[in-house]
């Protein structure tokens, strides 16, 4: 019986476990509205959802800096759901996870939810392909059933958003590009 080799690893557990441990303390006592009424789910659950995604994502691809990668997707809220700024991302984890979390953090002086989306967008698409990858996860984790209170509305304009990320960002990762494509499609149950 022959062994499995398992493929090469493209990140680390202590970059992890750095990144989570700040991850958890940035989001401590936050939290976000389930499918039901009353429940309330601890924010540091969709990090960590987000996080899942890219760590399965990266089996599938070579020459990936799953480090940067998981960096960011475990940072990715910190900024715009924190007092953390760039500044301190990039002291604790350098420039390039500061320069991912950036371009994943929606400017909020932009006058409309459109304009926010245009331009991260644009800022990520300039950033690597690992920075990418984490709208992809973070978009397919929000696709899961949605918070009770939201209207119709609300869930077609989400919905609409999701596609505009997969339209823009597909190229970088087939895996997950397809996983986006599925939830999209199964999202629309949500809608009346």
């Amino acid at each position: 019986m022959s062994k499995k080799v398992p493929m090469k690893q493209s990140w680390t557990q202590d970059v992890f476990i750095k990144a989570w441990d700040f991850a958890t303390l940035a989001h401590h006592g936050q939290t976000y509205g389930g499918p039901n009424e009353g429940q309330r789910i601890d924010y540091i659950n969709h990090v960590g959802a987000v996080t899942m995604e890219v760590i399965w994502a990266l089996q599938f691809v070579n020459d990936c800096d799953g480090d940067l990668a998981i960096q960011c997707a475990l940072l990715h809220d910190v900024v715009e759901d924190t007092e953390y700024t760039i500044e301190s991302v990039a002291q604790r984890f350098g420039n390039s996870v500061a320069d991912g979390v950036a371009a994943l953090t929606k400017d909020k002086t932009l006058a409309t939810k459109q304009e926010q989306m245009a331009d991260s967008l644009r800022r990520i698409r300039e950033q690597p392909v690992e920075v990418w990858m984490v709208k992809l996860a973070d978009r397919i984790t929000n696709l899961s059933e949605p918070p009770f209170y939201w209207s119709d509305e609300k869930k077609s304009a989400y919905r609409e958003e999701a596609v505009t990320i997969h339209r823009a960002l597909h190229e970088a990762n087939a895996s997950l590009a397809s996983r986006l494509s599925g939830k999209i499609e199964v999202y629309g149950q949500y809608i009346k």
